[in-house]
């Protein structure tokens, strides 16, 4: 993803963004998509809104096994699929113009996540989690329902799997937006400071 780039001043005098990009995302079971991406200004906004969406969700960030609720990371991917439809909507047709092949858009990168990535996971995991949920007894903690689960594991594989997705996605979204990395970047810890009498 990002292996070339031209780079041009954004209008609006802020920063640098490129020109273009060359993007590949590798969807499991599927292939991958590809192309360069000549972002207009209104994808650089978009890409930007899908990019905040995406650096502050559960669903680019790795779910240990011990970590979260499976249910917790499919609402998550639900919600990005609601989010991402809602900025697709806001921006119109001018975030999926028609384009010579080779070439890729935001809509193509957005809607192709969603079609071959996110709504094969939620269509035949969230019956499935709905109803092994609605086998818990009553007095059983649900974290330790879902984690007795049997097909937690092969879950939570999938989960990892669209995650890496979603995580190439926004680092081609962050570079289009021109912006800094809010994902892989951690500020360091300070240590306390300890008061003097």
């Amino acid at each position: 993803m990002g292996l070339r780039q031209r780079w041009a001043r954004r209008r609006g005098g802020g920063g640098f963004a490129p020109q273009e990009i060359t993007v590949k995302l590798s969807i499991p079971f599927v292939g991958e998509i590809s192309g360069v991406w000549e972002p207009m200004d209104v994808e650089r906004e978009a890409a930007w809104e899908l990019y905040v969406e995406l650096a502050t969700r559960v669903s680019v960030v790795e779910l240990e096994e011990d970590e979260g609720l499976l249910r917790e990371a499919l609402s998550s991917l639900y919600t990005v699929f609601a989010t991402t439809r809602e900025i697709l909507r806001r921006y119109g047709p001018a975030v999926a113009p028609r384009v010579a092949p080779g070439k890729v858009t935001f809509g193509v990168l957005a809607v192709n996540v969603l079609n071959l990535s996110i709504r094969p996971l939620l269509s035949r995991w969230h019956p499935l989690l709905t109803a092994h949920e609605a086998a818990r007894s009553e007095g059983v903690d649900p974290v330790a329902h879902e984690r007795r689960w049997a097909r937690a594991g092969e879950l939570r594989e999938e989960i990892e799997a669209v995650r890496k997705v979603l995580l190439a996605l926004a680092l081609a979204l962050n570079e289009v937006a021109g912006v800094g990395d809010l994902i892989t970047v951690r500020v360091p810890r300070q240590a306390p400071v300890e008061e003097t009498s």
